[in-house]
């Protein structure tokens, strides 16, 4: 298998979270690095996103593409019981 390369940054951790339970499923090798340094208190994070995901190369589409879905996804306030 291909060594893991960097694909993109993850906005947050429940994108972060979330792609990871999708890739999962996929049985898509992943790698989600977090930018958090408790010796700064997260102000990487600000600066540079929540973090990134590596994979091998040959996922990258599909992985671009299950974060386009999330980013894209509706959200309705009635399914969370808040109408």
């Amino acid at each position: 298998m291909s060594d893991f390369v960097k694909i993109a940054i993850i906005s947050n951790e429940v994108q972060a979270q979330y792609l990871a339970a999708l890739l999962k499923v996929r049985e898509i090798p992943h790698v989600i690095q977090s930018y958090h340094d408790t010796a700064y208190d997260g102000i990487f994070q600000t600066m540079k996103g929540w973090g990134h995901i590596e994979a091998p190369p040959e996922f990258k589409e599909e992985i671009l593409g299950l974060m386009n879905e999330i980013d894209d996804a509706p959200y309705d306030e009635s399914e969370f019981g808040n109408s």
